[in-house]
């Protein structure tokens, strides 16, 4: 354990119309660091995750972390990117700054702002985190990038749309009780499952609560050393993480098998000298319910192609084997696309400190963490711990 999170913040998702990708950071930067106890000019080094790509006319972003405070003036601020999984390339990035000792404390933001871009445009810049040589064309964006995927794994293994609507059903059901989620209504296993004017087919197989939702917010963490981590009130260690690349075009590998992801959560699980057995939830991907479905096969919770038992069978509910998503995850809570991965990290703290909630799992002791970018080509796996 080389770096621990002492505190935390988390604006809502959804469609904030008065907000910018400025006052967002701003917001969550001082709540998280006041969370921690600390003043701003005891942080050592920013590192702010932003996707961008056309969301924002603002780009160079970094530096707006320090309109949080003026202290913050002259601290060393990077911004980082990697398609969805960004918000953990930018936690990582700044554990990996601990883990140097090039830093003691270091303050992690995740920042989007995308409903202000027109439908057509949204579409555009997602499919960028596609390889635009084979993919570019995609109807339907990114959505028909993941309704391939859908598509080629009912050929496979058989039409799985009852597996599909029920992890939507099961993640909007947990979103009920996340107070930062942008939707937080149970639509049911049967509205999801039916066709209907208000649930069309949005690509191939899926519909559009198949999809994650389109949103703005921001989230942002306060890392610090071990050491310093055991003189604050709260602290949740990481005991082991992973990060895996994989070739961008999906011509070059099987994309059913999500070989990344699995190699993620090998190499972080074999590090923490855990099996997922171990864990007590998951937050996990699921841009789309067929990422979610390949997820479990991936992580080893099913051989490839039994993904549906995971969730058909109960495993991955609230009171399940395996939670996962109990936050409701990207479906019910919304894919501001650089925000994710920090709020995947936020909320695992929160569980791990017992702070959850109406979504906490019972007994949570250690808490697991996928975050990908693009059709599993960034690969981020944290595993957590509560150290006080």
């Amino acid at each position: 354990m080389t770096a621990a999170i002492v505190g935390w913040a988390h604006t809502p998702f959804g469609k904030q119309a008065e907000e910018t990708v400025e006052s967002l950071v701003v917001t969550a930067a001082r709540e998280a660091i006041a969370d921690a106890g600390l003043e701003p000019g005891d942080v050592d080094e920013i590192i702010l995750g932003h996707f961008n790509a056309g969301f924002s006319a603002q780009d160079f972003t970094a530096s707006l972390v320090l309109q949080a405070d003026a202290a913050l003036r002259f601290k060393r601020a990077t911004r980082v990117e990697n398609a969805c999984a960004t918000g953990s390339a930018a936690v990582h990035q700044g554990v990996r700054a601990i883990a140097a000792r090039d830093a003691r404390i270091v303050l992690v933001v995740g920042v989007e702002k995308m409903t202000s871009t027109p439908g057509p445009e949204i579409g555009r810049n997602l499919l960028r985190a596609s390889y635009l040589v084979e993919d570019g064309d995609t109807p339907a964006g990114f959505a028909g990038v993941f309704g391939k995927i859908a598509d080629s794994y009912f050929q496979k293994y058989g039409d799985k749309s009852d597996a599909l609507a029920a992890i939507a059903a099961k993640n909007h059901r947990n979103g009920v009780g996340n107070p930062y989620a942008q939707m937080r209504k149970d639509l049911g296993y049967d509205f999801c499952r039916t066709e209907s004017e208000k649930n069309p087919y949005v690509a191939g197989p899926l519909k559009r609560t198949d999809c994650s939702l389109v949103s703005d917010g921001a989230a942002a963490l306060v890392l610090t050393d071990v050491e310093t981590a055991l003189g604050r009130d709260k602290a949740v260690a990481f005991r082991s993480m992973a990060h895996v690349q994989d070739f961008l075009p999906m011509s070059k590998r099987d994309i059913l098998q999500f070989e990344g992801c699995g190699r993620a959560w090998q190499d972080a699980l074999g590090r923490a000298g855990l099996s997922l057995d171990d864990l007590s939830f998951v937050e996990t991907h699921d841009c789309f319910t067929i990422a979610e479905l390949i997820e479990y096969e991936a992580m080893g919770l099913t051989p490839a192609g039994e993904g549906h038992r995971a969730i058909l069978e109960g495993w991955t509910e609230m009171d399940g084997k395996l939670p996962v998503n109990p936050s409701g995850g990207l479906k019910s809570k919304g894919h501001p696309i650089g925000a994710t991965g920090v709020s995947m990290h936020v909320l695992t703290a929160m569980q791990l400190t017992g702070k959850a909630g109406d979504i906490q799992v019972k007994d949570a002791e250690l808490g697991g963490i996928f975050n990908m970018g693009g059709a599993a080509v960034a690969n981020y796996v944290s595993v957590m711990q509560a150290l006080k």
